[in-house]
C-alpha cells in the first residue's frame, strides 16, 4: 500500500517554512500560515483514514536510496555548519564538537561503513499515526494561535526586534522534522530529524536574542546534542556489530535478548532521556520558558519532549526486565517526584507548567521503563491527555499575560470574574491534569497499579508522593482562579484566532474524556498488540463506561445548576474581616479608616523546595545512576 501523503507531510511544512521566511508582508504571511496549518491538519486526517482503511497493519516503505541517502547526509552537514557558525559567533566553541564529531561518525559510516541489511525507510503503525495526530493537530492549532499571539507580543515587547517571519519559519520546520522523526524507521533518517528538532528548539529559545535567552538556548543545545551524540554512537555500534540500521530490527533482536543490542538500546534510551527533559537534563526545558508562548507550547506539548517519550515507548518491549529498563524507570519516577516538589515553590505560571511537564514526562518515562503492557497503556494515555491539556494551558497563560501583563499566579486572583472566558479554559486544562475522573488521573492510577503488581516498592512510593505534590500546586493555582477579588474586569485583548485554538483544545479535552473507552478499544489496544504481540485489557469495559457517566455529570450538573439559579436572589451575609466589610467580601475599611483590599496569598516554600535548592543534588543523583548503569552494561558486553 502506497501512501503519497507521507512524503507530503514531511516536505510540505518545510516548503511552508521557506514561504514564511521570504514573505515580509504580515497579512499575507498570516493568511498563508493559516492555510498551511489547516492543510497539515487535513493531511494528517487523510493519512489516518488511509491507514485504517487499509487494515491498520504495520507498513514498511522503501525509497530509492541513491538520492535520498545523499539528501540525508547533506542535511547532517548543513545542521553541523549552522551549529558551528553560531557556536563561534557566541563564543561557545566546545559545544560545536557535540555536532561535528557525531556528524563525522555518521558520514564515515554512510560512505565507508559495512554493507547493511535491507531496511525500510518509513515504518507506520498505530503509534506513529498517533504521534502524527498529536504533532499535526496540536502543532497546527498552535500555529493558528501563534498568528494572533505574536501580533500582541510584538506590540507589547517594543524592545524586541520583530522577526515573525523567522519565528514561523522555525515552527513549520519543526513540524516537518517531527513528522519525519516519527515516521522513519531508518536510524540514519531518525538521526537527521532528531538533530533538526534540537537545532530548531535552540533557535526558538533564543528568539529574542537577549543575553538570558542566548544562555538558555545554548544550554538546551548542548544537552540535546549530547543526546544526539549518544544516538549517533548507538547507530554506529549497531551498524558495525549487527549490520543493521533499522530501528524495528534493533528492537526485535533486543526482545530476543541478543547481547549485541544491549549497548545501542541503553545509548538510545539515554538520548531519549535528554529529549524528554528528564533529570539530569531537565534544566534545558526550564530555560525554554523565556521563548514566546507558542514555542513553549510546541516544545512542551506536541513535539520536542514527546519525541523522547515516543522513542521510549518503542523501546518498552526491549527494556522490559532489563537493567536499562530499571534505570529508565528509576530516573523517570524520581523526576516525577522531584519536579512536582520543585513546582510547589513556583508562582510564575510558565515555570509551573514547565516543571509540571517535566514531572509528567517523568511518569511516562517510568511507565515505559517498566515495559509491561499495562504501564505502556498508561504511558500512551498520559501522553495523549498531557499533549492536549498542556498545549491549552500554555496558550491560555500566554493570552492571560497579554491581557494582565503578568503571568504570576498570585495576580490571577479572581480571574473567573475578571477574565471569565480565559479562566474557564484554564480550569478545564488544570482539571484535565489532575482531577478525578479525567484521563490523566485514570492513567496515573493504572501506572500505580502496575507498579504494585511489579512489586517495585520504590517506584510505588515515588508515584504516590509525586501525585500528592502534583495535587498541591494545581490546587493552589485553581484556588486563585475561583477566589473573589476586589479588582474589576480587565479588557480581554485575546484575538479571535487564539480563542478558536483554545476552544478546540477545550472541546477536544472534554471529548477525549468522554470517549476514553472507545479510544482505548479502537486505537490504543491494537497499538499494544503491535508493540508486544499480545495484550489484555487494563481496565474492565464496565468501569470505563461508568467513568463516562461520571464525567458527564461533572460537566452537566454545574451547567444545569447555573441555569436554574441564575435568576434566584440569595441573601448573602457579609463575611467577617479585619475591619468593616464594604459589602462585597473583597475589601474592608481598616482601623484607621483606610480602604484595604482582601488578598489571599499562597505560600511557596521557595527557600526549601525551590529549583536552586533541589535541582543540583537531583542532577548529581541521576547522573550517578546513568553512569553506573552504563558501566555495568559496557562491562558486561565488552
Amino acid at each position: 500500500m502506497q501512501l503519497p501523503v507521507i512524503p507530503f507531510l514531511i516536505c510540505f511544512p518545510m516548503l511552508a517554512a521557506i514561504l514564511m521566511f521570504v514573505i515580509r508582508k504580515t497579512k499575507i504571511r498570516n493568511a498563508i500560515a493559516y492555510i498551511c496549518a489547516v492543510i497539515i491538519i487535513g493531511a494528517v486526517g487523510v493519512l489516518t483514514i488511509q491507514y485504517f482503511a487499509g487494515g491498520s497493519k504495520p507498513l514498511e516503505i522503501y525509497f530509492n536510496t541513491a538520492f535520498t541517502d545523499h539528501v540525508i547526509l547533506t542535511g547532517e552537514f548543513v545542521l553541523m555548519a549552522v551549529v558551528t557558525y553560531l557556536c563561534f559567533k557566541y563564543h561557545r566553541y566546545w559545544i560545536c564538537l557535540l555536532s561535528i564529531i557525531p556528524t563525522c561518525m555518521i558520514a564515515y559510516l554512510e560512505l565507508f561503513g559495512p554493507k547493511m541489511a535491507p531496511a525500510a525507510h518509513i515504518y507506520i503503525d498505530c503509534l506513529s499515526i498517533l504521534m502524527c495526530i498529536i504533532a499535526g493537530l496540536i502543532g497546527g492549532l498552535i500555529i493558528i494561535y501563534a498568528v494572533g499571539y505574536m501580533h500582541g507580543y510584538t506590540n507589547y515587547h517594543k524592545d524586541i526586534e520583530d522577526r515573525r517571519n523567522y519565528f514561523f519559519m522555525l515552527l513549520f520546520l519543526f513540524l516537518g522534522a517531527m513528522f519525519g522523526f516519527v515516521l522513519s524507521d531508518n536510524l540514519l533518517w531518525i538521526d537527521l530529524f532528531w538533530e533538526t528538532t534540537s537545532v530548531c528548539s535552540f533557535l526558538l529559545i533564543g528568539y529574542t536574542r537577549e543575553s538570558k535567552a542566548i544562555r538558555n538556548s545554548f544550554r538546551a543545545l548542548w544537552m540535546n546534542l549530547l543526546g544526539g551524540f549518544a544516538l549517533s554512537a548507538a547507530i554506529v555500534y549497531c551498524a558495525y556489530t549487527s549490520q543493521i540500521v533499522s530501528f524495528q530490527q534493533l528492537i526485535r533482536i533486543s526482545v530476543n535478548r541478543n547481547p549485541a543490542s544491549a549497548i545501542p538500546i541503553v545509548l538510545i534510551a539515554v538520548a531519549a532521556l535528554t529529549k524528554a527533559a528528564q533529570l539530569p537534563f531537565s534544566p534545558w526545558l526550564l530555560g525554554a520558558m523565556i521563548a514566546p508562548t507558542p514555542s513553549s507550547a510546541l516544545l512542551h506539548s506536541a513535539t520536542m519532549v514527546k519525541a523522547g517519550i515516543y522513542i521510549l515507548i518503542r523501546l518498552a518491549p526491549a527494556m522490559s526486565g532489563t537493567l536499562t529498563g530499571t534505570m529508565v524507570a528509576l530516573i523517570g519516577s524520581f523526576t516525577f517526584f522531584a519536579a512536582s516538589v520543585m513546582a510547589i515553590a513556583q508562582s510564575d505560571a510558565k515555570k509551573i507548567l514547565a516543571l509540571s511537564t517535566i514531572s509528567n514526562l517523568g511518569l511516562m518515562t517510568a511507565c515505559a521503563g517498566v515495559g509491561s503492557e499495562e504501564t505502556t497503556w498508561a504511558c500512551i494515555f498520559l501522553m495523549i491527555f498531557h499533549a492536549v491539556s498542556k498545549s491549552l494551558l500554555f496558550q491560555n497563560v500566554g493570552a492571560t499575560e497579554n491581557s494582565l501583563h503578568t503571568r504570576d499566579v498570585e495576580n490571577f486572583q479572581g480571574l473567573l470574574y475578571r477574565l471569565p472566558q480565559l479562566a474557564i479554559y484554564q480550569f478545564i486544562g488544570i482539571a484535565g491534569m489532575f482531577l478525578a475522573p479525567f484521563g490523566m488521573l485514570i492513567s496515573k492510577w493504572s501506572a500505580l497499579r502496575a507498579s504494585v503488581d511489579e512489586g517495585n516498592f520504590l517506584l510505588v512510593m515515588l508515584i504516590v508522593f509525586g501525585s500528592a505534590t502534583t495535587s498541591f500546586y494545581w490546587t493552589k493555582w485553581m484556588g486563585k482562579l475561583l477566589s473573589r477579588s476586589g479588582k474589576g474586569e480587565v479588557p480581554d485583548i485575546t484575538r479571535r484566532n487564539e480563542k478558536i485554538s483554545m476552544t478546540i483544545h477545550a472541546v477536544l479535552m472534554i471529548t477525549l474524556c468522554l470517549l476514553f473507552p472507545l479510544l482505548s478499544k479502537v486505537f490504543v489496544d491494537p497499538m499494544l498488540v503491535q508493540l508486544f504481540g499480545n495484550y489484555e485489557n487494563v481496565l474492565p469495559t464496565a468501569l470505563l463506561y461508568t467513568l463516562i457517566v461520571v464525567i458527564a455529570f461533572v460537566f452537566t450538573v454545574p451547567m444545569i445548576s447555573y441555569y436554574l439559579s441564575r435568576n434566584v436572589k440569595i441573601n448573602h451575609k457579609p463575611s467577617y474581616m479585619n475591619g468593616i466589610n464594604t459589602g462585597n467580601d473583597s475589601s474592608f475599611t481598616g482601623s484607621f479608616g483606610e480602604p484595604k483590599e482582601m488578598v489571599l496569598t499562597n505560600y511557596y516554600f521557595e527557600h526549601t523546595l525551590g529549583v536552586k535548592r533541589l535541582m543540583y543534588p537531583s542532577q548529581i543523583l541521576t547522573v550517578a545512576v546513568i553512569i553506573i548503569t552504563l558501566c555495568i552494561i559496557l562491562g558486561g558486553v565488552l
